[in-house]
């Protein structure tokens, strides 16, 4: 071991201490984050902890470390940093989330950490300035994939605005009701839009739209589950999804390969969750193999953007497939089908998706740069904080990597 590095207990590294109570009815004002072992539940209006400060699952959800740089509430399902004991508040934050806290759970139906249990692991630490130098590196990784997943949530929310104002609240065509120009939009898309609304089954809808069903305006394959024999984790035939477990913010993560897939999706396809729970969506970012959890849609049309958009604005109707009770909620292809939309008018939706496919692209490229940060972050954390490769040479990888 090199030697500005040094072996220890983690105890001596850092002192853990198990969170607060408080009531949820107590979660709901303040500016105060409330940290649970999920990440945030609510906010307070009192400090327990002040920044930065760490967090790590102590009950349900275990391990997961969280850094935050200002004041928060830690809930008893935590288990927070009391003592950094001179230590860089972010090195023991990276340290922490390099460790398999599953080892050391002690409890039975309800996973539990306690903290008289790690405090002893052995860990190997080096200097302060050494801590800082690793810091430096690990925390400019992580502030790339947050300020590109926090664009990408704002392109998200700007497109979800743009369809709810033209297909959901007919804000071009109330406009022009009103005698106005649509703010905004184009003279040749606000040309486009009839100038008064009509009454339909769906209440009511701009002139010359109709009323139609899901069957007659998208492409639908709902997935089938192949045998489990066909699934592995080395990559072995397309990825394969099987419903909301594999979804994250607007593409599914790869965790399971089909080496004899039966139903399929296509890059741009909307991902919709058909089984418990009903509506959750996504867009396929690749070919890929789709289970009976999933169903991949696209517009008559081609248009993706519209597709999800679309599909998004059903939640809704979704939920009314939700079962009560112990039986799981489903949605049936002749259920999916029949659901009720409505159908404007294909230059409109062309105009939409020259709109809004720009945006939906610049939040594609997002999700790519951040999952490509995120896999070299993953490499670099438990060798640098092992001492196994130097600051030094990464910081090339670092240079080179998207933004």
């Amino acid at each position: 071991m090199k030697s500005e590095w040094f072996e220890t207990r983690l105890g001596n590294v850092l002192t853990l201490q198990r969170g607060f109570d408080l009531p949820i009815q107590d979660r709901v004002s303040g500016n105060i984050p409330v940290i649970a072992s999920t990440g945030k539940v609510g906010y307070h209006n009192k400090v327990a902890v002040s920044g930065p400060g760490v967090v790590i699952g102590r009950s349900g959800s275990i391990g997961g470390a969280q850094y935050l740089d200002d004041d928060f509430w830690p809930l008893n399902t935590t288990l927070w940093v009391k003592d950094f004991k001179g230590n860089d508040p972010y090195f023991c934050y990276s340290l922490l989330r390099n460790i398999d806290f599953k080892q050391f759970n002690v409890g039975s139906g309800v996973p539990t950490l306690n903290r008289n249990h790690i405090h002893p692991l052995p860990v190997c630490v080096p200097t302060l300035f050494g801590q800082c130098s690793i810091s430096k590196i690990l925390r400019s990784l992580d502030d790339r994939i947050d300020h590109n997943r926090a664009l990408a949530a704002n392109l998200e929310a700007i497109a979800r605005r743009l369809f709810k104002s033209w297909f959901v609240d007919f804000d071009p065509v109330r406009a022009k009701a009103a005698g106005e120009k649509p703010p905004g939009l184009a003279d040749d898309i606000a040309a486009l839009f009839p100038d008064r609304l009509v009454e339909s089954a769906l209440g009511e809808v701009p002139e010359g739209w109709s009323v139609s069903c899901i069957d007659d305006e998208f492409s639908l394959t709902m997935g089938q589950s192949p045998p489990g024999s066909t699934y592995n984790e080395i990559g072995d035939g397309l990825p394969f999804y099987q419903g909301r477990t594999d979804f994250t913010f607007r593409f599914p993560k790869r965790r399971v390969f089909c080496s004899a897939p039966s139903r399929f999706a296509k890059p741009g396809d909307t991902l919709v969750s058909v089984r418990a729970p009903v509506g959750d969506i996504n867009m396929a970012l690749e070919d890929c193999a789709i289970g009976r959890g999933v169903a991949a849609a696209r517009h008559r049309s081609g248009s993706r953007s519209y597709t999800y958009h679309c599909m998004y604005s059903l939640e809704v109707v979704f939920k009314n497939f939700e079962a009560d009770g112990t039986v799981f909620g489903s949605i049936s292809k002749k259920d999916f089908h029949a659901i009720s939309c409505i159908v404007p008018s294909d230059k409109i939706i062309e105009a939409f998706e020259q709109v809004c496919n720009p945006i939906d692209g610049r939040l594609e490229i997002c999700e790519q740069e951040s999952r490509t940060l995120t896999t070299l972050r993953d490499a670099l954390l438990p060798k640098l904080i092992s001492g196994e490769i130097r600051v030094s040479d990464v910081q090339a990888q670092i240079k080179e990597a998207p933004t």
